[in-house]
């Protein structure tokens, strides 16, 4: 058990799988109470039951993230058991692919609803705690689909870099009160979406898809939860409205075919 979260409340959506479940692990083994939400009841028990057997401290709420009143109410009564709020990690993603020729509307805004207007949920209320505290840290999760284009994911794509954005119009106005907001960009992280995603015929292509990551392979979910704690932390405390990349270098190169 770690030290750098002794004490504080943290709030993360989308925690029963992948990404979200080692976030809650790690800020858990770090000291802090996780409120933990998603909405398959019985896997977001197992990871806090799991987190409570390591001696971990941890309360969970099934729940769509879609749904606005439930994750306010989910925002304002962790709150209020616990005591404080000081950390909220939005997680819960939504992701559609398709030809935009191919989408229905209904769809592209099932990716923002869950992607942006889920953080905004979250981040209101938070702030209505925070900023009067004077302390807090949310941080967001988006995506390198938010920085680069790709074929197909123009609803995911367009969602995260609205997600990017408003992390910074959100950092900018909360930093007057020492409230800090980052976002974090993941590459292809091993999670049990992507594995089912390149499993079978989609082997070759998974294989291709991490040789052209200049690191090689795919990340892992605990590097993705260690970047998350760095920022939720004090450690990061002059660091605020970032967008840090954890792609293994994706976003950092032009790739240009050899001739």
């Amino acid at each position: 058990m770690g030290e750098r979260l002794r004490g504080q409340v943290a709030l993360i959506t989308g925690a029963s799988q992948g990404i979200g479940a080692a976030i809650a692990r790690r800020f858990a083994a770090e000291g802090a109470h996780v409120a933990i939400c998603a909405r398959r009841a019985d896997v977001l028990a197992g990871v806090a039951e799991g987190i409570r057997s390591a001696g971990g401290s941890a309360s969970h709420e099934a729940l769509d993230v879609g749904d606005d009143a439930a994750l306010a109410a989910f925002v304002t009564g962790t709150a209020k058991a616990q005591g404080r709020l000081d950390i909220v990690v939005n997680n819960a993603p939504s992701v559609t692919y398709g030809a935009i020729t191919d989408m229905t509307i209904e769809n592209f805004r099932r990716d923002f609803r869950v992607n942006v207007d889920a953080a905004f949920v979250t981040t209101r209320e938070a702030f209505r705690i925070m900023l009067p505290a004077r302390r807090g840290s949310i941080v967001n999760i988006a995506s390198i689909n938010g920085l680069l284009a790709m074929t197909g994911m123009s609803a995911y794509g367009a969602a995260k870099a609205a997600l990017i954005h408003f992390t910074r119009c959100a950092a900018i106005e909360a930093a007057p009160a020492g409230v800090r907001v980052n976002v974090i960009a993941p590459g292809v992280i091993n999670t049990p979406a992507t594995e089912a995603g390149f499993a079978g015929p989609g082997a070759d292509w998974g294989r291709r898809i991490a040789a052209a990551v200049p690191l090689r392979r795919f990340g892992e979910a605990a590097e993705i939860a260690g970047a998350a704690l760095f920022l939720a932390s004090d450690e990061s405390s002059y660091v605020t409205g970032t967008c840090l990349s954890a792609d293994g270098g994706k976003t950092a190169e032009l790739f240009i075919p050899p001739p």
